[in-house]
């Protein structure tokens, strides 16, 4: 995805930009200075942008509150792809196991592109919980853990393209430094699995392992986040070994099942 500075040169790629700026706030909506400020487009641009959605039905607004939504057509654009793309009822019994078993909240999420997208999550019935992640939050590769066990086993030379062409700390901080991101890359080989120490939101952290797509591309995650606390070292392993099994059973499932 690009940079939120530097918006795509083409129509295609601005109106999906917007698309994505609407589904990071599903419930609230998103104002149309908010779409600009994400997107990287002048106000104005956006504006049109959104206006142009709006009548082809890919964009809804509320009249009162002037905020805007995804709009009913990409609904059934997405049931119209579900028999091909969706693997989110599989992947629904592997989160629910997770947060079953661990007692924190589970996540499935999908790789687009360079980033990757939370399609789904559980909580578990430990009361303090990390709100990090939620169903359709999207972060680049290598800042939340499933996005860095999806890089991590990335081939090196895409590992290094990603890298040399996209600057992490401008958002997120020097912690996402290519070197920091390459040392946590090699921790992730090492283990199998991710763990982020609370970089994103201090004290929240969590752990991902990879979902493998046909090719053996990592093209999934399964996750579990929570407060610090929860995530000790005498624990971590065992929330990695529940994580791998999962992913390992749902990767098994996915090859087995017929694609249209």
């Amino acid at each position: 995805m690009s940079s939120p500075h530097r918006p795509p040169p083409h129509l295609i790629g601005r109106a999906a930009a917007v698309l994505r700026a609407l589904s990071t706030s599903a419930d609230a909506g998103v104002s149309t200075s908010g779409v600009a400020r994400a997107t990287g487009l002048a106000r104005p641009t956006a504006h049109r942008l959104l206006v142009a959605l709006l009548d082809e039905g890919f964009a809804d607004r509320d009249r009162r509150s002037g905020r805007w939504h995804l709009g009913p057509e990409l609904y059934l654009l997405g049931e119209a792809a579900a028999a091909r793309y969706d693997v989110t009822q599989r992947a629904r019994e592997s989160v629910h196991r997770l947060a079953s078993d661990t007692g924190e909240s589970a996540f499935f999420s999908a790789r687009r592109g360079d980033e990757t997208v939370c399609l789904l999550r559980e909580d578990g019935d430990f009361p303090i919980r990390s709100f990090v992640l939620y169903e359709g939050a999207r972060f680049p590769l290598g800042v939340v853990s499933a996005g860095l066990v999806v890089l991590a086993l990335l081939p090196d030379r895409e590992i290094d393209a990603y890298l040399s062409g996209t600057d992490l700390t401008a958002r997120w901080g020097p912690a996402h430094s290519a070197d920091a991101v390459r040392g946590r890359i090699a921790r992730t080989r090492e283990l199998g699995y991710a763990v982020n120490p609370g970089l994103v939101v201090e004290g929240s952290w969590g752990m991902a392992a990879a979902v493998f797509g046909p090719a053996g591309e990592p093209a999934w995650a399964l996750t579990l986040t929570g407060v610090e606390s929860r995530f000790r070292a005498d624990r971590r392993p065992q929330l990695g070994e529940l994580l791998l099994k999962e992913a390992h059973a749902l990767t098994t499932a996915l090859r087995r099942e017929p694609r249209v």
